[in-house]
């Protein structure tokens, strides 16, 4: 265990927490609403810290980070626990485990042995991510640090529902993020995540504004998200971040609480991609549809192939100086 950052004391033994935008009032000897934070005594103590659940070596394109130090490999972490309950979680064994077992697993792996991992795996950055980062912020914060000072970059792959309070703390050290702008409806996030909209748009336009390189992805469902009126919500509000946002509309498979709607048929994808590039924006991907075109990274001056990709492996690269050989247009991101 270790004290939590980010909270307050309050009367009877309570406290706030302010890690996330739930801001939840806990009181002696309960947990917060992502099941890994209890107060003890007064005392808010994360239940996570050091206690990894799953750590791989991905490829950034993973996350997904198309314009990230393309081509990498990142060192992928996370602990249980999440503070959505996403009736699609892909990974609702993990996420949801403390609320719905009340059990805390993991294995003993500290931020040091995190990063000398990450080194002798040959990988350019951290990656947190699988559930979400914000529920063991002190974990990620210390390793984080530890990161940086190796020459290592850091990702959070993230629902955007951390306050302003822990952008401001995890600022110095946070590099890229991938966010899951889920729907553009506050009747989505509350029925399917438990959650609110605002704070997920708040959190984009914070973190644009602090630097971080931003990607931002949504699972379109049938049904639920799919409208083009609410995909050019979504991606005219990506297009307020700026053009160059790369924004991944990915394929959803039926999962956890939501089997009875089918997967995304493919035209739908396709939709949404033709929507994004409509509005504006320099950069739409498709997701969980290997082989498709939409893939690929494509000059959005003068059309020219420059990165060519099958899932998440990168093939053909031809970016010159962060510029298309071609027409010598710009490459937004970091390392192009």
């Amino acid at each position: 265990m270790r004290e939590a950052m980010l909270y307050e004391s309050q009367e009877d033994q309570k406290v706030r927490c302010h890690l996330c935008a739930h801001r939840c009032v806990i009181k002696e000897s309960k947990r917060g609403i992502c099941g890994v934070r209890e107060n003890q005594s007064g005392r808010l103590q994360s239940l996570v810290y050091g206690r990894t659940i799953a750590r791989h070596v991905d490829p950034v394109e993973k996350k997904p980070l198309f314009h990230f130090q393309p081509g990498s490999r990142t060192y992928s972490i996370a602990t249980v626990g999440c503070n959505f309950r996403c009736l699609f979680c892909q990974n609702a064994d993990i996420s949801q485990m403390p609320r719905e077992t009340k059990r805390i697993m993991g294995e003993e792996f500290p931020p040091e042995s995190v990063v000398l991992s990450a080194r002798q795996s040959n990988c350019r950055s951290i990656s947190y991510t699988y559930t979400e980062p914000t529920i063991f912020f002190e974990y990620a914060y210390e390793t984080a640090k530890l990161a940086h000072s190796s020459g290592l970059k850091n990702i959070f792959v993230t629902n955007g529902y951390m306050t302003s309070e822990a952008l401001d703390l995890i600022n110095p050290y946070l590099d890229a993020a991938n966010v899951d702008l889920k729907a553009f409806s506050d009747d989505f996030y509350k029925e399917q995540c438990g959650a609110k909209l605002a704070p997920v748009l708040e959190s984009l336009q914070k973190l644009k504004s602090m630097g971080v390189w931003l990607e931002v992805t949504t699972l379109v469902i049938p049904g639920l998200n799919d409208s083009n009126r609410e995909l050019s919500e979504i991606a005219k509000f990506i297009l307020s971040l700026g053009a160059e946002t790369p924004w991944h509309v990915s394929r959803f498979h039926p999962t956890y609480k939501l089997t009875d709607v089918p997967s995304t048929p493919l035209a739908t994808l396709k939709r949404a991609r033709e929507i994004g590039l409509e509005v504006g924006l320099d950069y739409v991907y498709t997701g969980n549809i290997p082989g498709d075109q939409g893939e690929k990274t494509i000059c959005h001056q003068c059309g020219r192939v420059l990165i060519d990709r099958f899932g998440f492996a990168t093939g053909q690269y031809d970016i010159k100086k962060g510029r298309c050989p071609d027409c010598r247009t710009p490459v937004a991101g970091v390392d192009m």
